[in-house]
């Protein structure tokens, strides 16, 4: 249930006040999502009240004249006039425009209503292209495209070319997330929720030159991802120990070798004690046989659908990723941590697994730093729960693995980040 909390603040306008602006202050909470404003007074030709917000920085956030009576605002969206931003707690203010005042002054109600993040999932797509770089579709339609298969947010990253804001599609229901793949002759690495991770012109001739686009993209608070290592003909090449990177791309595209390798790279890196997260991107381009958006969809559990509360989420690892949107969905937890979390190692202490919408004859993998373990194959389609009790510290993950169409090889069709069992 979403957690609100509702306050009335009155103001007094007096007769004199007529034709000044005025403030009345008021404290953001912490955590809020999105902040519903609206107000009263007994409008006439001689009472007429103007609406305006500022934000904790003394920013405009927007001003509506006398037209509104309620507005929203939250980081994803807003009523026109008025910005999509973040509600940072501290004071903010209304403004009070009084443009006019009668005689008897005016007696002003103020109904604010903060709305709280509540964790949910979220489905998307990490790695996407338009025809902005070699895509076909443009942004717009390519946001239009990816609602319309159901995903909740799109992370936009064409070849070297940044979104700015005036580009970024705006859909319904649908978070946009700036993003950029720096492309190069030894590797692709995308660069999120930036929109100017650097200076200058992409390519650089040495590596010290493309480590200072990484260092840049990092100062400038970019999620930095390597993507698809172990590509056929486009494998990173470059020495990764040498550059700041926060996430691996370790499916892109449809299940193939190159993505079993680049999932055996990063369990040796979980091995040897690298809490590396994972994620996933259909690295899309046009609609082909095998190929699409959302193929692979990532599922992530987010505090809200703001790019900045996603963006947390998949640098934590609080996700797992699926062969498309209509896979199986996963809930796994050990104690109260879930996927992407950490909890002390308590002997005895089982995990929970819960699979919806498993398939007759998938294959449940548990996976840990000297272990794997199999549970029997599930016999019939519906819900998969299973308890596992780990020996000793380390990380567990899952892997659900499928026969596609029932012709293919088993193949993985989910793959979840880890549960830190410290």
């Amino acid at each position: 249930m979403t957690r609100s909390e509702t306050r009335v603040l009155h103001f007094r306008l007096e007769p004199e006040q007529k034709g000044l602006y005025l403030t009345l202050p008021f404290e953001m909470p912490e955590n809020v999502e999105c902040f519903e404003l609206s107000y009263r007074y007994p409008k006439n030709a001689t009472n007429v009240v103007d609406l305006g917000l500022i934000d904790t920085r003394g920013e405009q956030v927007g001003a509506s004249g006398s037209n509104k009576y309620e507005i929203f605002v939250s980081e994803t969206d807003a009523t026109p006039g008025y910005i999509p931003t973040s509600l940072d707690a501290g004071k903010w203010q209304i403004m009070i425009g009084a443009y006019k005042v009668g005689a008897e002054g005016i007696d002003l109600e103020y109904t604010l209503r903060f709305v709280f993040k509540q964790g949910r999932w979220l489905i998307g797509d990490n790695h996407s292209h338009t025809n902005a770089s070699d895509g076909i579709l443009s942004r717009q339609a390519l946001a239009e495209h990816a609602r319309n298969q159901g995903l909740d947010y799109l992370i936009i990253t064409d070849h070297n070319m940044p979104l700015s804001p005036e580009d970024t599609p705006k859909v319904p229901g649908l978070t946009v997330i700036p993003g950029v793949e720096l492309t190069l002759y030894g590797g692709h690495a995308n660069f999120l929720g930036s929109r100017k991770p650097y200076d200058g012109p992409f390519f650089s001739n040495d590596l010290a030159g493309i480590k200072a686009h990484f260092e840049s993209a990092r100062e400038r608070g970019a999620t930095i991802v390597i993507n698809h290592p172990m590509h056929e003909y486009l494998p990173f090449t470059f020495d990764m120990h040498a550059l700041p990177f926060d996430l691996i791309e370790v499916w892109n595209g449809p299940m193939r070798p190159s993505n079993l390798k680049a999932i055996a790279l990063w369990q040796k890196w979980l091995e040897s004690g690298r809490k590396v997260p994972a994620i996933a991107g259909s690295d899309y381009h046009r609609d082909e046989l095998g190929l699409g958006l959302g193929l692979p969809t990532t599922v992530v559990y987010a505090q809200s659908a703001s790019p900045r509360d996603i963006l947390s989420a998949l640098h934590a690892g609080k996700s797992y990723f699926v062969y498309q949107q209509k896979t199986a969905r996963l809930e796994m937890h050990y104690g109260n941590a879930g996927i992407g979390d950490s909890h002390d190692f308590e002997p005895g202490q089982r995990l929970e697994i819960k699979i919806r919408g498993a398939k007759a004859g998938d294959l449940v993998k548990l996976i840990g730093s000297d272990f794997t373990h199999e549970f029997p194959l599930i016999e019939s389609k519906g819900d998969f729960e299973a308890f596992f009790t780990p020996q000793k510290p380390g990380f567990v993950r899952l892997e659900l693995w499928q026969s596609l169409y029932g012709i293919l090889p088993p193949l993985p069709v989910l793959v979840s980040n880890p549960i830190w069992v410290d």
